[in-house]
């Protein structure tokens, strides 16, 4: 017995030591050139290795027929069946050129990887990272993820509460350049007005691009208006939609507060199927409902003279999204492809507080006053065609995108005071829409045989046509019907006081105020990458602009790479830039309420080009115009490890902003010019502001396989950022008004556009079916003035996220876990001299507290 035991192990033995396979080979990127410190390992199994410094590994898998993975930071994880191979050669695509016929943002070179790029990159792997945190919409889940990026969630900014602005390095929202699939996106109509983090600028709308239907983001950090164009000079976000064509991923999301409010419920689904030979269609459809919150002063101070708000916090939020991706072959070197999507948005928002005794309530109507809900319907819809192909040895593109956003509002809850009891409780208040469409032609070739190591030459051309409308509101919601109070006054009189116009809250547009006016753009530009050896490239670019509105434009840039060792290369740019501006900065107009200390004050916002800015001198809006420069390292001094720091300084003139209020009390000297076009206050969009920004991103990241395995990856992000502003340049006629033109309290607001650094801490550990993430963010300290005119400290935070995740069977993934883990606020101030209006600032670390959340994700 013990003989035939002793029989059968040693016949297992030689059958498990024949069932092992000896594998060997050497992994390398697109040009050859050896990767250390990929992760060499069989799927399913613990067997695992990773390569040496010059890319070569060995390993014994368990047979001939195993499935080998290659895994490493900056590249697209590739899995290779052996199929009796001994020996495994394979090369790497970076992540950024993973998508056929998308070139890496920065490069038009389709030759190069992220890595080899002469200006910094982030790849954020969005399909990846959305199953380990709990920010569900694009805004947040980037502000969590790169430092340069910035987002606040606003309240109580009209509509800023429905759009978050966003920023990159500190700039404005409208200059960062947002592109899809490498094309151009619109804008959304809205222009940030009163109470918040970009005020005066337009930008792009992040949130209506679902993060389900998003395989990456390329995040270029770097100056680029002579690559692609106007709002470029912060950098670009190139959005890469997804092309899997693996089947259905859904995802069921929920979450809350710590307080029991802001629950939120996100269903997802991906669809991807092959049509014919390379191409296909993938399809997202997403559903995001946000409910509110309230972080108001405490109920027992709540009261007419202790704090301006009764509900202060997000606003509602219901989303209906789609988006689609697809490429079809036409020929053997052709194919024609398409993306876009539907957007549909609803959102709710409290605005100020009307207490009881205000002047502005009809105490019949509301005896306890009330709180006027902005309401707002957004619609955004977008499509892209084109056709891409080889003609003779030229990649060349031709492309049509559009893209529309309309924004209306409606006021509930709300009365326009002047027509007393008779007051409507609901209004249609009116709204705007930008729509923008872009044809362009673009032709890239790499030459082999030019220069030691080839060059790539790339030009094309851009027609762009824009335009932008406002459309009014019903008559109630702003008009004044002449409803007046008799007030006994300091003399022994009488005076005759007004009723308050219009909805409050929101007052609608009226038909003066209608716009639908449109402007055209050509562009033309050229660009080349000279590869002088494989250590050293030189890329130059140059490009015309002509708009029809305000003139021409020639902006230039260079930028270089060379690298010391595969251990370490130094890179470099300098550019200029420039930034039209946009039509809503140009149109826009309005007659709305402002809050100021609780109190209502009426104001006409001007467009640039009417009567009443020529008579006070004001010059016609023109381009904002940039200097960037770029110097920096990367280095992958051991297997698994890869830093990067870039130091960049931003210099812009002529910066668009919003000015504040003139009045003939705090302007005398254009007392007459208001009384003679019957306005009492005005502000306007001007090119008043110059600004210098100097900063610093750092990324340290180490990505490491044990034995096992178990992967731990490392990552340490931080961005440092400085921006200073410039003299004031107003018009002849108020040139002693500066600080009424840009005060020293909106400096505050630009200046804390970003934090002074942002540091992010990411420790990410996978073991089987088990995975967890965590990660600290912290936020330095923000100064802003209140209406004291002193500054209120904003102390530095700390934000830690939790998730934990287990695949409880291959198609089924649960993740559960906490943003904000330790309740972590702002620091306190006093709610009736902040522009919000509460206790709390709308800062970039949030204000709501602990965020509890769960995923379920489904894979067919």
């Amino acid at each position: 017995m013990n003989k035939a035991l002793m029989i059968a192990g040693l016949l297992l033995a030689c059958l498990n030591s024949y069932a092992q396979h000896a594998v060997k080979g050497k992994v390398s990127d697109n040009t050859g050139a050896p990767i250390p410190g990929v992760s060499v390992f069989e799927k399913g199994s613990s067997r695992g290795t990773s390569t040496d410094a010059g890319g070569a590994f060995q390993l014994e898998a368990g047979n001939a027929n195993a499935v080998i993975v290659f895994r490493v930071l900056g590249y697209a994880t590739q899995e290779v069946s052996l199929n009796g191979k001994s020996t495994l050669n394979v090369s790497l695509v970076s992540e950024s050129t993973a998508i056929q016929g998308v070139e890496v943002v920065g490069s038009r070179s389709l030759n190069r990887s992220v890595t080899q790029t002469p200006v910094p990159i982030d790849i954020i792997p969005v399909a990846k990272i959305t199953n380990s945190v709990g920010q569900l919409d694009l805004n947040q889940l980037m502000q969590f993820v790169a430092p340069s990026f910035n987002s606040n969630r606003q309240t109580g900014s009209d509509g800023a509460d429905h759009i978050d602005p966003a920023t990159l390095r500190g700039l404005g929202p409208d200059q960062t350049l947002v592109l899809i699939n490498g094309k151009r996106r619109h804008q959304s109509s809205l222009v940030n007005l009163y109470g918040t983090r970009g005020r005066g600028n337009t930008g792009t709308d992040l949130n209506t691009i679902p993060a389900a239907a998003i395989e990456r983001i390329e995040i270029l950090r770097d100056g680029a208006a002579a690559q692609y164009g106007s709002d470029a000079i912060a950098g670009v976000i190139n959005i890469v939609l997804k092309s899997s064509t693996d089947g259905l991923s859904t995802n069921i999301n929920g979450g809350i507060t710590s307080k029991g409010d802001g629950e939120n419920v996100g269903l997802n689904a991906n669809y991807g199927f092959k049509i014919g030979e390379g191409g296909f269609i993938n399809v997202t459809t997403d559903y995001l409902y946000r409910g509110r919150t309230n972080r108001a002063e405490d109920p027992a101070k709540v009261g007419e003279d202790n704090v301006p708000r009764r509900f202060y916090g997000d606003a509602q939020m219901e989303n209906y999204a789609a988006m689609y991706n697809a490429r079809i072959p036409i020929a053997e070197k052709a194919e024609i492809y398409s993306f876009g999507g539907y957007n549909q948005r609803h959102g709710n928002a409290y605005a100020f507080t009307r207490y009881a005794g205000d002047d502005r309530n009809i105490p019949s109507i509301y005896p306890n006053g009330f709180d006027p809900q902005i309401i707002s319907d957004i619609g955004d819809r977008s499509i892209s065609v084109g056709v891409r192909g080889v003609m003779k040895g030229w990649n060349v593109d031709f492309n049509n995108t559009y893209g529309i956003n309309r924004f209306h509002y409606y006021v509930d809850h709300t009365l326009n005071a002047s027509l007393l009891e008779q007051s409507p409780t609901r209004f249609d208040a009116g709204g705007f829409q930008l729509s923008q469409n872009t044809a362009g032609l673009h032709f890239t070739r790499f030459f082999e045989n030019v220069l030691p190591k080839g060059t790539n030459i790339a030009f094309g051309t851009e027609f762009r046509t824009e335009n932008y409308r406002i459309f009014a509101g019903e008559e109630g919601s702003w008009k004044a019907y002449g409803a007046y109070d008799l007030v006994p006054n300091d003399n022994g009189g009488i005076d005759t006081v007004y009723k308050a116009a219009g909805s409050q809250g929101f007052p609608g547009f009226q038909p003066a105020n209608v716009v639908d006016e449109s402007r055209t753009n050509l562009g033309v530009y050229a660009d080349g990458e000279f590869n002088f050896s494989s250590n050293f490239m030189i890329g130059a670019a140059g490009r015309f602009e002509r708009y029809n509105d305000f003139g021409s434009t020639i902006n230039g840039k260079l930028s270089m790479r060379y690298e010391i060792s595969p251990a370490l290369a130094f890179r470099g740019s300098i550019s200029t830039g420039f930034r039209a501006p946009s039509l809503a900065q140009i149109y826009f107009n309005t007659t709305y309420t402002n809050v100021v200390r609780g109190e209502a004050i009426e104001n006409l916002l001007t467009r640039n080009q009417s009567n009443i800015t020529r008579v006070l001198g004001v010059e016609p809006l023109k381009q904002e115009k940039a200097v960037n420069a770029s110097l920096g390292l990367t280095s992958r001094p051991a297997p698994g490890l890869s830093i990067t720091v870039d130091g960049y300084y931003v210099k812009i003139k002529d910066r668009i902003v919003l000015t504040g209020d003139f009045t003939a009390d705090n302007a005398p000297e254009i007392a007459a010019d208001l009384d003679k076009l019957n306005v009492s206050v005005v502000k306007f969009f001007t090119n008043a502001l110059d600004t210098k920004t100097l900063g610093l991103d750092a990324i340290v990241t180490w990505n490491k396989r044990f034995s096992g395995g178990h992967d731990f990856t490392a990552t340490l992000a931080a961005n440092f950022n400085d921006l200073e502003t410039g003299e004031i340049k107003t018009s002849a006629k108020l040139a002693g008004r500066k600080d009424i033109y840009f005060s020293d309290r909106e400096r505050s607001f630009l200046v804390a556009s970003a934090p002074p650094s942002k540091i992010n801490l990411t420790l990410d550990y996978r073991y089987g079916k088990f995975n967890t993430n965590l990660r600290f963010v912290r936020f330095d300290r923000i100064r802003l003035q209140n209406y004291d005119l002193v500054y209120d400290i904003y102390d530095a935070r700390i934000v830690t996220d939790l998730s934990v995740g287990y695949q409880i069977i291959p198609a089924v993934t649960w993740v559960v876990g906490a943003s904000n883990l330790f309740n972590v606020y702002p620091t306190k101030h006093n709610a009736n001299l902040t522009d919000s209006g509460g206790i709390y600032e709308p800062l970039q670390m949030g204000f709501n507290g602990t965020y509890f959340f769960s995923r379920l994700s489904f894979r067919f």
